[in-house]
């Protein structure tokens, strides 16, 4: 059932206080760089004050908010900003016969290398704790589909992290 009502100073707070960092977290991620992700989030806010009558119910609150900040992320890797901005610095490929310094920064990266398709069913299950439903309505795509591609990017990260304290994903 949607609220007819415009969305009060408290609710938007709330909002904040509790998805915030989950946001920021997957923009991050999704985006590669912090500062672009902070921009993410806020634009994602904006759409979801807009959107506020809207709002889904509170049982899919979670899904409806972090639906809207994987598509600003979308929106901004397809902007002509991002197409002109290379971020690779952010994640550096390692030179040959060197480890990355961490064995999680060395998953992050592996994550940051799959496909988009597989590397955000990891980062909204993972990342941001979606069952698989939420996830499929947060993408419109069918259950089995986020399935299989869920299972895909184990295998993929399975196969590129063996031996380290990740294989058993």
């Amino acid at each position: 059932m949607a609220s007819q009502t415009p969305c009060t100073q408290q609710q938007m707070e709330r909002l904040v206080d509790e998805y915030g960092n989950g946001m920021l977290r997957l923009c991050c991620m999704y985006l590669g760089d912090v500062h672009l992700a902070q921009d993410a989030v806020q634009d994602a806010f904006v759409k979801i004050y807009r959107a506020w009558p809207a709002i889904p119910d509170p049982a899919t609150e979670k899904a409806w908010v972090m639906k809207i900040t994987v598509n600003v992320c979308k929106d901004y890797l397809r902007s002509a900003w991002k197409r002109r901005v290379s971020l690779v610095d952010q994640y550096p490929e390692l030179p040959a016969g060197q480890e990355p310094r961490s064995e999680e920064g060395r998953l992050i990266q592996e994550i940051m290398a799959l496909k988009p398709k597989y590397r955000e069913v990891i980062l909204l299950h993972y990342y941001q704790q979606l069952r698989v439903g939420e996830i499929a309505a947060i993408l419109g795509a069918p259950q089995s589909t986020v399935s299989i591609r869920l299972h895909r990017a184990r295998e993929l990260l399975k196969k590129r992290l063996e031996g380290g304290p990740y294989e058993d994903l």
